[in-house]
Order: C-alpha cells, then sequence, then structure tokens
C-alpha cells in the first residue's frame, strides 16, 4: 500500500480484524499510517482501499463526493453513447462497485463488502450525482461470493422496464438489465465495435465471422460500416453463440437498424464455436473478418495456463479460416492473462496454424473503463487487430 495499491491480502496481515465492511486504519509494521480501507474477512483480498489521506473521514459526506468525480470524469471523453460506465470500481475510488448507465437508468454491481455495507448511502448518492431516479441492482456476480454475500438483484430505487435500447455510434442496441450479461451489456467493448466498423468500410468485408457474439455487437458493427461504403449487398454474416436468447437479439439488432432487405445473408447459429469451427475447416469456408470474443477463461493467474490452452486452440483454428489478407479481431477479458502473455499465445496459435501475420492495432477497453498508475490489474480487456499475410 506505499505505492498506493488498493488492495491487502490475507497473507499480508499481522494482526487485527473487524466486521464485513467495516472500516479499519491499515498500518505498516512499525505503525505507520497507510490506508483507510473496508475490511472483508471472507476474501482473500482482505482489505480494500477507501483512502490513503489520514485525516479523511470515510463517511456519507465522502462516498457522494467520490461518485460525483466518477461520474464527472465521464465527462472528459467522446463516448458516442448513451451507455455509459459511470463507476468502474477501484479505479474511480469505489473498490468492488461497478455502475454502468442504460439511457435513464443505472445498474449497479456491489461487489464487495465495503460497497454492500454502505449500499443505500451510494445508492442515494449516485443518483444525486446523475440526476437520475432508477437504479437497478444486478450484485449477482462470482465476486460477491468470495466476500462472503449472497446475490441479489432487483430494483433497489425507482422502478420500469427492463428491457432497455441505447444508441451506440449511430446505431442501435437493444439489451434487458434483468437478465443480461454482466449490467445486461459490454460497453468495454464499444470503441473495439466502433473500429470494426471502420474496418469493414475500408476493406468492404464480404464474409464475417462473429463468434461468442452475445448479442451481436460486433455484427451490427459490421453492418453500419459496409452500410456507410454502399457494400451490403452480398455480404454474408454468421454469428455463433450457445445462447439462443442472446442469438435471438442479436437477430432481432437487423431489423432494429434497418439492414433487413438489404440483400445480405445472415447466420445465427446455436452452437460452440469450437465446434463450428472445425466443421468451418473440414467444409472449406474462408472469412475475411473474424471476430473472436470469448468468455473469461483465466479470472485469476492461477487459472492461466489452462486458459492459455483454450485462447490458443480457438485463434488456431480461426487463423487458418482467415482469408489472406483477412482480419482477426482476438479478444481475452481474462484478468489472468497479461497483454504480453496473450501476443505469445495468439503468436504460437500462428505457428500452429502454419498462418503468418501482422499485429496491425492493439485494442482495449473503452476510456470509461479506466486503468489507473497504481492498479495495473484493472487491464483486464486485451484486444489484437490480426492482418493474415498475403500468401
Amino acid at each position: 500500500m506505499q505505492r498506493r495499491h488498493p488492495w491487502v491480502f490475507e497473507s499480508a496481515i499481522a494482526r487485527g480484524g473487524a466486521d464485513s465492511g467495516e472500516t479499519v486504519r491499515v498500518e505498516s509494521h512499525d505503525g505507520a499510517f497507510l490506508a483507510w480501507a473496508a475490511f472483508s474477512p471472507a476474501s482473500k483480498i482482505r482489505a480494500r482501499a477507501w483512502s490513503f489521506v489520514e485525516t479523511q473521514r470515510i463517511d456519507a459526506a465522502f462516498l457522494a463526493s467520490v461518485c460525483a468525480r466518477a461520474v464527472a470524469a465521464r465527462g472528459l471523453f467522446d463516448l458516442q453513447s448513451d451507455g455509459v460506465r459511470v463507476v468502474h470500481g477501484e479505479a474511480d475510488g469505489l473498490p468492488g462497485l461497478i455502475v454502468d448507465r442504460y439511457g435513464d437508468t443505472l445498474v449497479a454491481q456491489f461487489l464487495s463488502a465495503g460497497v454492500e455495507r454502505w449500499k443505500d448511502v451510494l445508492a442515494d448518492a449516485l443518483l444525486k450525482a446523475t440526476g437520475l431516479a432508477k437504479l437497478y441492482e444486478r450484485s449477482d456476480a462470482s465476486g460477491r461470493e468470495r466476500e462472503g454475500l449472497k446475490p441479489v438483484t432487483g430494483w433497489l430505487r425507482g422502478d420500469g422496464p427492463t428491457a432497455i435500447v441505447i444508441r451506440e455510434h449511430g446505431w442501435k442496441l437493444s439489451l434487458d438489465i434483468a437478465t443480461g450479461h454482466k449490467t445486461g451489456f459490454y460497453l468495454d467493448q464499444r470503441d473495439s465495435r466502433q473500429r470494426f466498423a471502420e474496418l469493414a468500410q475500408h476493406r468492404r468485408f464480404r464474409r464475417v465471422l462473429n463468434c461468442f457474439c452475445y448479442t451481436g455487437g460486433f455484427t451490427v458493427a459490421a453492418l453500419a460500416g459496409l452500410k456507410a461504403a454502399n457494400a451490403l449487398q452480398g455480404a454474408q454474416l454468421v454469428s455463433v453463440d450457445s445462447s439462443l436468447p442472446a442469438l435471438e437479439r442479436a437477430r432481432g439488432h437487423l431489423a432494429l437498424n434497418g439492414f433487413e432487405g438489404q440483400g445480405i445473408e445472415a447466420e445465427f447459429l446455436d452452437a460452440n464455436v469450437n465446434t463450428v469451427l472445425r466443421e468451418f475447416i473440414d467444409q472449406g469456408r474462408t472469412f475475411d473478418a473474424i471476430v473472436l470474443d470469448p468468455p473469461k477463461f483465466a479470472p485469476t493467474a492461477a487459472h492461466a495456463e489452462r486458459a492459455a490452452r483454450a485462447y490458443k486452440d480457438i485463434n488456431r483454428l480461426a487463423l487458418k479460416l482467415l482469408e489472406p489478407g483477412g482480419v482477426l479481431l482476438t479478444f481475452s477479458c481474462s484478468g489472468g492473462i497479461s497483454a504480453d502473455l496473450f501476443h505469445k499465445i495468439v503468436a504460437s496459435a500462428g505457428i500452429d496454424a502454419g498462418v503468418d501475420g501482422y499485429i496491425a492495432e492493439r485494442l482495449g477497453a473503452a476510456p470509461d473503463h479506466p486503468m489507473t498508475i497504481e492498479f495495473p490489474e484493472g487491464e483486464y480487456l486485451k484486444g489484437l487487430v490480426v492482418v493474415r499475410k498475403p500468401a
């Protein structure tokens, strides 16, 4: 904590304890003040820092000011969307709290003992800072179990429909905050979707494969780019996911954005991605553009070895399906996989596939999902744009 890292692990504590979520004074071995932190008796991350200022009082006024500062910071970025992350946990000084805004509705995940203890205060502060009246709780992520907390979902303030349509970069995306992944959608991929739309416009992709497509955000992006290039006619898009409800929403995005009847061929496959990739190789199919946006294979570094094999396998198969000159957007959202390791995994996949490629770009989370200089663990989303070298 001398370097202002916000976590204190169980193994680093010599003595002391408190109730769940209670504010504790963290001291060095010689008694010097280090931080005020929220204590979690059940978690391996035993304390999460609120403040490194000894004179700071951790109270409702302090939390209100931190919430207001986080919301105001989003005005620094041109996000081109009414779906915005307004609080990003440790990066915004609110460890364990995730808050996304979808139009006029906030959706919050209280994932640590500290923010759980201050939940009502934080809910009121967030609504005041944003000027909104509705807050839905989606505290059902696995992180709560590690904090000794039970899952909780439902309206925390106000009420209303849980089905919402947001605008992003000029197109529309639908979601359900009660049933969707995370808080309802993957806002962190906003900039990467825009980049994919730009690539589709400039390169005029004819055959696009979107793997682990969820509700089809990258599919919509590709279509938007092709529409801007007047190149929709004859385009073939395949979207694959193992969730039929997600695929139904992805299919609905075609009508929502006016792409139906535009001469495109769109497949939505409810299937295992690895199986589909192998089948396509056997069938001799190829694609001009492929997106790999899999779920978290390695939640911690302890899972990295097993996850590396899974990432390598899907990238190897995808590279085999990529046309020379084609573009692969490949991602890892695993905190246990570093950017350097992910690059090495993709390189190894290319060697096994017999494919050589250029790393054209590196991608990451949108700027409303910030990483601070003191907390490198915040860099969870890593992406590469790989262009297959012509034969």
